[in-house]
């Protein structure tokens, strides 16, 4: 710090019980560059503030900026006669890549100690990396705002906030939290033990007086899609038991159960104890008489990354890397139709994905369902990339995307095709409800939850594969796609097995990708991610991917399980 000019990385400053370390110091005599890095991203030729136009905070990015400001005050109490600039540093989405492999000069590594560890390619020099995909963006307005206005807390000011967390720390003081929405995603929520203890807990138990298991019961904010849960805590509502049904303001739709509706059945279920499905019959069944035959349920796998495998492609930018296909004829017989997987390295599988998709869904007319908004989202990325590519083929894979999607917000066109995909999470939504859900809509949830309530899918999908008239092209005929513990199902996903299954240790110590097993879509874009890695052998390159086809296979299993589950309860 002695030296006129210099950078230093995680440079340390403590002062009055006030201790940080900057990502980046640049010190150039006593003109200072805070730099401050972030794995969020901005465009930044359309970047202008982070501030709303109201003059306030943008909400996504004041913890950011807030870190920033307390750095940059910390620094000038140490230094009063620095001159310090403040700034983030972000990965930039309008940069494109130069270098092709550019991810492979860095692989993350766990160490013993649980830390994440960068192995960096030998000799790698700066030109290596090509153009930069990282940006600097000022943060002065912002950090001058924060540090006159504290507008997070409007009683205290910035150096009083900062004084007031730091002598709570300083003599072990628990900052009292008052109750609200923001309890739902507490971290320190956990089934309190012997050895360890709920912060979650402690904290309702004092503010309510009350002992855990009446703590355990349904909350408020646990009600689906609820935005009034501030208000009802507010007038001592904590949990479903106490909401009334004039709290809820329903209002119904003519043959759906309406997001109000399907509050309301929630909290009734909750308070009567019932625990038994609830469906909109008539609208069910007549969405379901709507569907044309054979039925196409499609699955896709993507990976967004901040560094991009290939030269020519931006940060976080869409890659749809696998997808799966299943096809339900009117008969009942089920197919596992086609796949895709690419795992090639230093390849950008956009194009061929939807070349192949179109392959797979142009064999017959019939419906096709995704499951949310994925699917309908990805095929909008690929339809720009092809915008501005120089396929061949753009205009034959732009009319199909077209013609099984629309449009979504930010599209220059607008667009709904004739074999616009089915969602059956928004079918869920408007004619199902089941408390086994606890009032989540995802897959993960909805799929033990229909286990659990047909008798139908237990007794067919406890059989081996070879006994349900269904196709696989990754699971044995002996593969039993569904078991029971204590009368409830055991959810398929955790049924697939382990990747190296089988392996001696040898080979296990060998394996470079830290993977154990692939049962959901996080684990899958990882494991992506790692196949992107020349130094991944054959063997564990070939296990990777056989664990990929399995998880995406099933996802398409799921949905088919879905709706024979509504096939069975509208018959």
């Amino acid at each position: 710090m002695a030296q006129e000019n210099v950078t230093i990385f995680e440079a340390a400053f403590l002062i009055d019980g006030l201790f940080i370390r900057v990502d980046i110091l640049e010190k150039k005599g006593n003109n200072i560059q805070l730099i401050e890095v972030k794995a969020k991203s901005i465009k930044a030729d359309e970047h202008d503030s982070f501030l709303n136009k109201k003059g306030q905070l943008n909400n996504g990015w004041t913890p950011y900026l807030y870190d920033v400001a307390f750095q940059k005050y910390v620094i000038q109490k140490c230094h009063p006669n620095w001159h310090i600039k403040a700034y983030l540093m972000l990965a930039n989405k309008s940069a494109i890549s130069t270098v092709d492999g550019l991810n492979q000069f860095f692989r993350i590594s766990k160490k013993a100690d649980l830390r994440t560890g960068i192995i960096k390619r030998d000799g790698l020099k700066l030109e290596d990396l090509g153009d930069p995909l990282v940006t600097k963006i000022s943060v002065e307005e912002e950090i001058n705002l924060i540090q006159s206005t504290n507008p997070i807390d409007e009683n205290k000011s910035f150096e009083e906030l900062l004084n007031y967390f730091k002598n709570h720390y300083q003599d072990d003081i628990k900052i009292f939290t008052e109750i609200g929405k923001q309890c739902k995603t507490c971290e320190f929520h956990t089934e309190p033990t012997d050895a360890e203890k709920s912060g979650f807990h402690e904290c309702w138990g004092e503010q309510l007086k009350a002992n855990i298991s009446s703590i355990n019961k349904p909350k408020v904010y646990e009600v689906s899609g609820m935005r009034k849960s501030d208000k009802l805590i507010a007038e001592g509502k904590y949990f479903m038991e106490e909401i009334l049904e004039n709290d809820i303001d329903i209002t119904p739709v003519a043959g759906k159960i309406s997001p109000t509706e399907r509050q309301w059945i929630q909290i009734e279920k909750v308070q009567l104890n019932d625990t038994t499905p609830f469906f909109e019959l008539d609208g069910l069944r007549d969405e379901l008489d709507s569907w044309k035959f054979p039925l196409n349920f499609i699955d896709f796998e993507t990976s967004a990354v901040a560094i991009p495998f290939t030269k020519g492609r931006k940060p976080y930018e869409q890659l749809a890397f696998q997808y799966s296909h299943h096809i339900v004829y009117e008969d009942g017989r089920i197919e596992h139709a086609s796949e895709y997987l690419n795992t090639q390295i230093g390849v950008f599988p956009n194009f061929d994905f939807i070349r192949a998709l179109k392959a797979s869904l142009e064999v017959n007319a019939g419906s096709i369902f995704r499951y949310h908004a994925h699917e309908n989202t990805i095929v909008n990325a690929i339809y720009k990339q092809l915008l501005a590519s120089e396929e061949p083929d753009k205009d034959e894979l732009i009319t199909f995307i077209k013609s099984i999607s629309h449009n979504t917000g930010n599209s220059a066109e607008n667009w709904c095709g004739d074999r616009d995909m089915i969602d059956l999470w928004k079918v869920v939504k408007d004619y199902y409800y089941d408390p086994y859900t606890n009032g989540s809509n995802s897959i993960k949830a909805v799929l033990p939850a229909v286990l659990f309530s047909s008798n139908f899918l237990q007794n067919k999908y406890q059989k081996p594969l070879s006994e349900i008239n269904a196709t696989s092209k990754n699971f044995e005929d002996v593969h039993v796609f569904l078991k029971l513990e204590n009368g409830k199902p055991i959810s398929p996903y955790k049924l697939l097995p382990p990747l190296f299954d089988g392996w001696d240790a040898e080979a296990l110590d060998n394996a470079i990708t830290e993977i154990e097993g692939i049962s959901d879509g996080g684990a899958a874009l990882t494991a992506y991610g790692k196949l992107q890695f020349e130094e991944v052998n054959l063997q564990e390159r070939k296990a990777i991917e056989a664990g990929l086809l399995k998880y995406c296979e099933l996802d398409t299993l799921a949905m088919v399980m879905i709706y024979e589950y509504f096939k069975e309860v509208t018959s």
